[in-house]
């Protein structure tokens, strides 16, 4: 990066810790430090949460998904605005009416002590995993332009975090999600802007949208289903899976995970949370569709203009000098040939000559499939060096793009905005890991009946026991692919078994304590098993680790109930 882009990243990530910190200097309890002093507007709220989903692995993966696989990543969200209304009518008004700090409290209520730190577990272990995977992403941009260790680049990402987590608390994450989602969705603007103006002469936005949809990327929707094919419950990414199970996925984490439920309980009333929610909910998916788009419109770019064997450079160097100059000339011959048939395709499709369009459109498939076969000889040439080596490059596509095409200035806000969103999620994360932690298990079963000062303090040195947790997972994130998928992955494993716990609570009313909490247990038994064979999409485990609690719960129930009768009446 120029000197120039530096000025532009560094200038802006101090600005916006600065304000942060400023705004919450004089929060000193556990009411400021987990709920702002419900001083939120719905307004703010919305960008706690947008800004707490929308993290570096958002910006920096999801232009990469959808460049090697299209928008169906974007059905992922579909079920999210009706689990928005759900949460809206029944989590909500409970939440508001207990004055709780975490949503776990309102299980103790409804059951009893255990069944809430189990939940409260489960929350703890998926997120502090998944907040390791949020730390590790912007450490893969240090690491690239850097030429750091990315250990070491996990301990610098890591270590700020924690110090702008223990200093801000709530109120700090609240305020500078705000300046850091105005800079996130300037920078993004920006960055789709320059991906269509860097286009050749005579290819505009229209003509490099419909020269990536011919080669099947804009599959926003997928419909169809072969049910007789045994692996369609397989299938991530269509219509029905976004759903069903993005419903049950958004309901899960939206009204059990910890790290979303602090955000709405800042608020001053119900009113502002349900606001926040569904306004989120209206959001969230034509959000997520432009960020996708940008990776199609990088897709349609490096069809005009040359493209790397290997997004991620670093693996060049794990291939003999004699096979990358291979590699690379094979490689340079395909771009020359996706070159003339990308624009043989635009010609022929402004002129409306549909003879020529399925004969351009046919030979580009046959250079992008060619293509693909290169760079997967070139994965497997580099896992032959290292078996070890990470080969999934998805997450360095964009990084790519921008290191290497947009102009000094904007390679620097880019990088900011990849930055700015890893510390807004993961400093939202640590702060509920602490809250859950301090008030579900410290403050009530560990160390009991101290002052709030006390457990002011402690839940700072929390938030270190976490970042340093989260420093660890980190460490062996490179090993997990495409890091979107990852992190809603790990989500899903346990997501499913904790919103069970929660319809059980709200909706059946006869289930006692005893029957929820071991039914809680084997249905997350059940999904690791299921998840292990490899038997559905990983959206699906949300349902059926749903469901399962909810039988498992009432048959246990429904046991214990006969089991009663005959012993009175015996």
């Amino acid at each position: 990066m120029s000197y120039i882009d530096w000025a532009v990243l560094i200038l802006t990530l101090m600005a916006v810790i600065a304000y942060g910190i400023y705004k919450s200097t004089h929060e000193k309890n556990l009411d400021s430090y987990f709920k702002s002093n419900n001083s939120m507007s719905w307004f703010l709220i919305l960008l706690s949460i947008m800004g707490t989903q929308a993290s570096a692995i958002t910006f920096l993966s999801a232009p990469g998904q959808a460049y090697t696989d299209g928008m169906r990543f974007v059905q992922y969200y579909f079920g999210l605005p009706f689990a928005m209304i759900v949460l809206c009518i029944t989590f909500v008004p409970i939440f508001h009416k207990l004055k709780v700090y975490t949503a776990y409290e309102f299980l103790e209520h409804r059951f009893d002590l255990r069944t809430r730190a189990l939940t409260s577990l489960l929350f703890l272990v998926s997120r502090g995993l998944s907040t390791g995977i949020s730390i590790y992403a912007p450490s893969i941009i240090l690491s690239t332009i850097l030429g750091w260790n990315i250990y070491l680049t996990n301990l610098i990402m890591g270590g700020l975090l924690i110090i702008y987590t223990m200093t801000g608390g709530a109120k700090a994450v609240a305020y500078t999600q705000m300046q850091q989602l105005f800079i996130v969705f300037t920078g993004m603007f920006l960055a789709g802007y320059m991906v269509v103006k860097l286009m050749p002469e005579g290819i505009g936005f229209t003509e490099a949208i419909d020269v990536a949809a011919r080669m099947g990327k804009m599959n926003t929707i997928v419909t169809h289903i072969d049910v007789t094919d045994n692996a369609w419950w397989k299938d991530k990414y269509n219509l029905w899976s976004g759903l069903v199970g993005g419903f049950f996925l958004a309901l899960s984490y939206f009204g059990t995970d910890q790290s979303q439920v602090g955000r709405y309980l800042t608020a001053k009333n119900l009113k502002e949370s349900r606001m926040g929610l569904l306004m989120n909910g209206l959001v969230k998916v034509p959000m997520q569709y432009l960020i996708l788009l940008v990776g199609v419109l990088v897709f349609s770019f490096y069809l005009f203009f040359s493209s790397p064997v290997l997004f991620n450079e670093k693996l060049n160097d794990k291939i003999s000098q004699s096979n990358l100059l291979d590699l690379n000339r094979r490689q340079d011959s395909l771009n020359a040939a996706a070159k003339l048939y990308s624009f043989q395709l635009s010609n022929a499709s402004k002129d409306g000559e549909a003879e020529k369009v399925a004969e351009a459109e046919l030979s580009l498939k046959q250079v992008v499939q060619a293509k693909e076969r290169l760079r997967s000889e070139a994965k497997n040439m580099v896992k032959a060096a290292d078996r070890s080596a990470d080969t999934n490059d998805t997450n360095y596509i964009f990084l790519y793009f921008v290191l290497h095409h947009l102009p000094k200035g904007l390679v620097g806000l880019l990088i900011a905005v990849i930055f700015l969103s890893a510390w807004g999620s993961i400093a939202a994360a640590l702060n509920s890991l602490s809250s859950s932690t301090v008030i579900d298990l410290y403050k009530r079963i560990w160390v009991t009946k101290q002052s709030d000062t006390h457990y002011y303090r402690a839940s700072q040195w929390i938030t270190l026991f976490w970042g340093i947790f989260c420093i660890t997972t980190a460490m062996f994130a490179s090993q997990m692919g495409s890091l979107i998928e990852a992190v809603n992955i790990l989500g899903s494993l346990f997501y499913g078994t904790m919103l069970g716990i929660f319809v059980v609570a709200f909706y059946l009313k006869k289930v006692e304590a005893f029957a929820v909490f071991y039914a809680a247990i084997l249905a997350e038994l059940a999904i690791v098993i299921i998840y292990s064979a490899d038997l559905v999409s990983f959206l699906w485990l949300n349902v059926i680790g749903c469901l399962l609690v909810m039988l498992i719960a009432s048959g246990i129930q429904y046991v214990k109930k006969i089991t009663a009768s005959s012993q009175t009446n015996a």
